[in-house]
């Protein structure tokens, strides 16, 4: 199999060309990047929808997905309702508070089904950490808190932000290596013995 595509999942208003989610979009050709109709209206079920939508239009092509404040509910929102999505690894940044938006009731409770991280911030306005880290466990996966980190966005800083992109890269050797790693051939059984 080809190596995975990376697919950008922004949050609200979309991330700018200073932000670490175009960055890293800007590193890896044939890079994905999810586009909303509408960026300032934070609509789960369109917003899951359009994500959906992307990963169709590349052809069943797998993806590790990069997903960043409402970005993140959204790509939980579709994975819950598509499991057979070709995504095989997520990587979440500063996920938005569902009870901000009302939408909680509709996001997965149980592990999304793939490996990934959630990156969370001690100072981030739009979700506390231990908010953010009791979705990270509902949802089966890693966890990272950066501390005084804010939003994780170009405002906070994160330009070019290297642990993505080594996250990235060791996500998709990972991968490769399971693909290409022999198959595991079960001992033969025993002859049967025969009765004297």
């Amino acid at each position: 199999m080809s190596a995975p595509r990376l697919l950008i999942v922004p949050g609200l208003r979309d991330s700018g060309p200073g932000h670490w989610q175009t960055w890293l979009q800007r590193r890896h050709r044939g890079a994905l990047r999810v586009c909303q109709d509408d960026w300032d209206t934070p609509d789960l079920p369109r917003w899951a929808q359009r994500v959906d939508d992307t990963l169709r239009q590349a052809g069943g092509a797998r993806c590790i997905a990069v997903a960043h404040s409402f970005g993140c509910l959204a790509l939980a929102r579709c994975l819950a309702l598509r499991p057979d999505a070709p995504i095989a690894a997520v990587f979440m940044a500063a996920p938005a508070e569902p009870d901000k938006f009302g939408v909680a009731p509709l996001l997965p409770r149980r592990p999304l089904g793939v490996p990934g991280l959630l990156v969370a911030s001690d100072t981030d306005p739009w979700m506390q950490a231990d908010s953010a880290l009791g979705w990270a466990g509902r949802w089966g996966m890693e966890t990272l808190n950066l501390g005084d980190a804010g939003h994780i966005n170009a405002e906070s800083g994160f330009g070019p932000w290297p642990l993505a992109q080594r996250w990235v890269e060791a996500m998709a050797q990972r991968l490769a290596h399971r693909e290409h790693a022999a198959p595991v051939r079960p001992a033969p059984a025993p002859a049967p013995r025969l009765a004297t």
